[in-house]
């Protein structure tokens, strides 16, 4: 059997499917693959993060077999097909690169990313009319992490002029929530703490939008590195002969301290 198109593709997914196939895919339906999904996504992004070629390759795989498959479910619904998602992507790309494959003009990213937020609302006017409304923030998927769709959200909305006109009215915002959530771990109120922490990692998550950087993976970066540091810990109490869970506060935080030392020099 032909592996090389996608159309190949398409044809594995069906036999699998149909009747005679193999009885673990013929089980699965959207709810059961909603897991495989987001699991193949974190590993196409860990393969990117590792700038590992043929890692990158064989995750791009996996996660195109998941599209293929939630298409071919969708296929048994009479819903649509792969093809209908290659069609409707391909005539999306179109529709939103006039500057490229129309008459349109777009010199800069941030004209491009305009106009593509006004085709996009031009797209969406019959939603209004069959319920689903219309709005700035449109399009930004419930189930993201909650730092993304914080930096989603606020791009929306700044593209249409809500947004602090500097990077210092963040900073003051940061600083402002602080103090609230200090207040309100002062008052003891488990609500109001999490809404006064929810409020200072949105701030957070504006700054880095508006700096430019990923709020999501700057947090990645901060998981790896404090991982990192404490196993280092981990290891010299180790080379000290000294159980991690006897070490105490004050001992771990010395050698906390060091290794940060060891890792700035």
């Amino acid at each position: 059997m032909r592996t090389d198109t996608f159309e190949d593709l398409v044809a594995i997914m069906d036999r699998l499917r149909d009747p005679g196939g193999c009885p673990w895919d013929r089980e699965q339906t959207y709810g059961s693959l909603r897991g495989y999904l987001l699991e193949e996504c974190y590993e196409v992004v860990d393969a990117l993060d590792r700038e590992e070629p043929g890692s990158l390759r064989e995750e791009l795989g996996d996660l195109l077999f998941q599209i293929v498959f939630l298409a071919r479910l969708a296929a048994e619904e009479g819903a649509f097909t792969a093809s209908d998602v290659v069609r409707g992507i391909g005539e999306k790309m179109l529709r939103r690169h006039p500057h490229v494959f129309g008459d349109a003009r777009a010199e800069t990213t941030g004209e491009v990313l305009r106009r593509w937020e006004e085709i996009k609302r031009e797209e969406k006017q019959e939603a209004e009319e069959s319920g689903g409304g219309r709005s700035v923030l449109s399009g930004v998927p419930l189930a993201l992490p909650a730092l993304l769709k914080a930096q989603r959200l606020s791009t929306k909305a700044a593209r249409v002029g809500f947004d602090w006109p500097d990077d210092r009215g963040v900073l003051d915002k940061i600083d402002e929530e602080a103090g609230e959530l200090r207040r309100a771990v002062e008052r003891g109120d488990p609500e109001p703490i999490r809404e006064e922490l929810g409020d200072l990692l949105f701030a957070a998550a504006n700054l880095g939008r508006r700096l430019g950087i990923d709020p999501e993976e700057a947090l990645d970066r901060a998981n790896r590195k404090f991982a990192a540091r404490f196993h280092e810990v981990e290891a010299e109490l180790e080379r000290r002969g000294v159980p991690v869970h006897e070490a105490g506060l004050a001992r771990m935080d010395r050698i906390w301290e060091d290794v940060k030392r060891r890792s700035r020099s």
